[in-house]
């Protein structure tokens, strides 16, 4: 039976402050990385987990960590990315509201392995209760010498800070988010130079998720080669599921990565409310393209959900039944992109609103086939050709609704043909 790794304190009483967390093994990864390893010793064991980051791209986390140039006289920066802005997804704020020390020495080790001194906490801004329990927990661990200077009598030394953001989604995007941190509009930045090489300050950093960082004292309590035998050979590791919509047990589930989605969702979320039958899921956040009912006999990870036409993205598993309207949810998730578009490229700012009109036709019933059309259309040249993955992620939500409901669309032109035809409309 699976046992939670990231989830293991979140039952136990005030298992936010730092005696319950040391109580339970907190902080002995950080003693043994600091008394046993050096910093390239780290990235290695790191890589060897073959740990992937669980904000959404999948990328190697220890290969991202070893393009910190190691002759830059430049100081290095961690940044962790606690903007979770993803709807549908509400791991991160779970982890720094009931166990942020563990968030804490996942980032110590970080920090050490690609030696940087100075670290920041990128956090949405409605998190209230996640700033006021991450400050707490900061100030307690330097109470303790756990973070601070000359760290546990190391000659290490590292400063944890708390951002908040202004609330806006494109900063979830790493180069957005260093431009908000340094002051700026939140706009991405062209890359090349990525931020291992020019990042914070025009200084070498890393921008990892509270997910990925919370996974990483695990790995050095219990091994590398232990993590890398959870899961899948490609995207090992344990997992956390957000469980949301139209099901009887919504809630955030740790299991090992590649889980069935049909598990998640009848196993652990006691399937469709009311003895309402699956219509189809969101396996990653509104961004990743939906499944239709009969594709939920899927692994969940990385790999496998890019072959089937989605992705594993943040997890944001939203589940919906057959009293779902799909072009209702489309028509939501596009409003949702276009007013989050930071407007720095036209295919983002102007297809998205586009996008929206159409949908918003359908949606009240005065849709015609040309409308359709133009959503196809507007999928194609959208697609590919805006400065971020904004657009992207917008596109291929509308394009996988429109793939595997094609015909709730037609139905929504055919009603209106019809009733133009009784004599109900008097206008094109």
């Amino acid at each position: 039976m699976f046992e939670p790794v990231l989830l293991k304190n979140a039952a136990r009483d005030n298992a936010w402050q730092l005696d319950v967390y040391q109580a339970n093994g907190g902080y002995e990864a950080w003693r043994k990385v600091l008394n046993n390893y050096k910093p390239a010793d780290v990235i290695g064991q790191v890589k060897a987990s073959n740990l992937r980051g669980r904000g959404g791209a999948g990328f190697p986390t220890g290969l991202k960590w070893s393009f910190i140039p190691a002759d830059s006289p430049s100081q290095r920066y961690l940044c962790c990315n606690a903007d979770e802005g993803e709807p549908g997804t509400f791991k991160d704020k779970f982890l720094m509201e009931q166990d942020p020390h563990q968030l804490l020495e996942g980032m110590a080790i970080a920090a050490y392995a690609i030696g940087a001194h100075r670290a920041y906490i990128y956090l949405r801004y409605e998190f209230r209760l996640a700033l006021e329990r991450l400050q707490q927990a900061i100030d307690s661990a330097r109470e303790q010498g756990l973070l601070g200077t000359n760290i546990l009598g190391s000659d290490f030394e590292l400063e944890i800070h708390i951002h908040r953001n202004a609330g806006a989604y494109i900063c979830g995007e790493e180069t957005a988010l260093l431009e908000s941190l340094e002051g700026y509009r939140g706009e991405p930045r062209l890359k090349p130079p990525f931020p291992a090489i020019k990042g914070y300050c025009a200084s070498p950093t890393v921008v990892n998720n509270v997910e990925t960082l919370a996974c990483i004292p695990a790995i050095f309590t219990k091994g590398a080669e232990w993590f890398a035998a959870i899961g899948p050979e490609k995207s090992p590791g344990p997992k956390l599921y957000c469980l949301s919509g139209q099901v009887s047990k919504p809630g955030l589930y740790e299991l090992p990565m590649g889980v069935s989605l049909r598990e998640l969702i009848e196993v652990h979320g006691g399937g469709c409310r009311n003895g309402y039958q699956l219509k189809a899921v969101i396996p990653g956040g509104v961004s990743a393209p939906m499944l239709p009912a009969d594709q939920v006999d899927i692994a969940m990870d990385f790999d496998t959900l890019a072959a089937a036409g989605s992705m594993l993205g943040s997890a944001g598993v939203i589940v919906m039944d057959n009293s779902a309207s799909i072009v209702e949810v489309t028509k939501r998730t596009m409003e949702f992109f276009s007013h989050e578009s930071c407007g720095k490229c036209s295919p983002c700012r102007e297809g998205t609103l586009w996008a929206v009109k159409i949908l918003r036709r359908f949606a009240d019933g005065t849709a015609t086939q040309n409308d359709l059309s133009q959503l196809h259309s507007l999928c194609d040249n959208i697609a590919g050709n805006s400065f971020c993955a904004l657009a992207d992620g917008a596109i291929m939500a509308l394009r996988a609704a429109l793939k595997h409901f094609e015909s709730e669309f037609t139905e929504r032109i055919n009603a209106r043909a019809t009733l133009k035809s009784e004599g109900g409309i008097d206008h094109d």
